[in-house]
């Protein structure tokens, strides 16, 4: 029996990893009603290798690849069908039993969870942050991991999707906090494993550091108090002029006030000084994000919800 879930992928020039997803979820215990497969123009035969191999699939094909993550999976989300909606990356392998498993946990909540995150696996992710207890135990957060989670769908069209200014990063935590404003709650399930090909931390680049800071910004102008904000501008400005030179280390890794919460600015120190022009692309994106002040305060809601915390320490 096919599980009430529509299981949704972003794709971009990934080929071997999306094959590789669609295996994995051919070969659930419980496999979803849907898979949808939403192609952001990939160059490296994504959509014909899907076409060719997963006819079932649901396909979506876009018509250049200048489309940013959160608008390719918001197609994805409204294109859905099921009761349920797995967020997935289209570089995640989940083990036989990861929708049964989840879908048994959504049956023992109350109505009021709205998504559970997994446990996320991948390259280079330090073991104390494995070890760390705010990982590796079952509680309610803020947050969740976009390459692998399971919500409802109401919830998700309740909250208004994702952010497509976001365009792509930190729109996982965004999305929360309007479910958390709603009432609505997230858990982390770390029984149950996702294994995601993307290195831990920040990915590198100019690109990455740009849009985690610009839209770190926009978060918190539209959902933190303005002390918080000043707050936060402060500690990573210190991180920023003041922060050790070099390779971060593991405690760098895990800064935040819960390492599973932080998931959106570990590494960002690392980023600001490996990047070439890290403090000036830093720069811009506030600049960015303060022009997107008028934007954000048309939508400000300080979240008052108990799960709500910031993301750094």
């Amino acid at each position: 029996m096919r599980a009430p879930v529509s299981c949704v992928i972003s794709s971009f020039n990934k080929r071997d990893h999306v094959i590789a997803n669609l295996r994995a979820l051919a070969q659930q215990e419980r496999p979803p009603a849907e898979v949808i497969v939403v192609d952001n123009c990939s160059g490296d035969g994504t959509a014909a290798a899907v076409r060719a191999q997963f006819p079932e699939v649901r396909l979506i094909e876009m018509p250049h690849s200048r489309f940013g993550a959160c608008e390719t999976f918001n197609l994805g989300f409204k294109a859905a069908t099921q009761e349920f909606v797995a967020i997935l990356d289209d570089d995640v392998v989940l083990p036989p039993s990861w929708i049964a498993r989840l879908l048994e946990r959504f049956a023992r909540e109350p109505a009021t969870t709205a998504l559970i995150t997994t446990l996320v696996i991948e390259p280079d992710m330090p073991d104390a942050y494995l070890a760390r207890a705010d990982v590796r135990e079952e509680r309610y957060l803020c947050t969740f991991r976009g390459c692998g989670s399971l919500a409802r769908r109401a919830a998700l069209e309740q909250a208004g999707w994702y952010d497509e200014r976001l365009f792509i990063y930190g729109n996982e935590r965004d999305l929360a906090t309007r479910l958390l404003d709603l009432g609505w709650r997230v858990l982390l399930h770390p029984d149950v494993v996702t294994f995601h090909a993307t290195p831990f931390g920040l990915k590198a680049g100019k690109r990455s550091l740009y849009y985690h800071v610009r839209n770190f910004w926009i978060y918190a102008f539209k959902h933190c108090a303005w002390s918080d904000v000043a707050k936060v501008a402060w500690r990573l400005a210190s991180k920023a002029l003041f922060g050790a030179k070099g390779k971060a280390t593991t405690t760098d890794r895990d800064a935040g006030a819960a390492a599973a919460e932080a998931t959106g600015t570990i590494g960002l120190n690392e980023s600001l000084k490996q990047t070439p022009g890290g403090l000036w692309i830093a720069v811009k994106a506030t600049l960015n994000a303060c022009l997107n002040l008028p934007y954000c305060l048309a939508r400000r809601r300080v979240c008052k919800a108990k799960d709500f915390r910031l993301p750094v320490g």
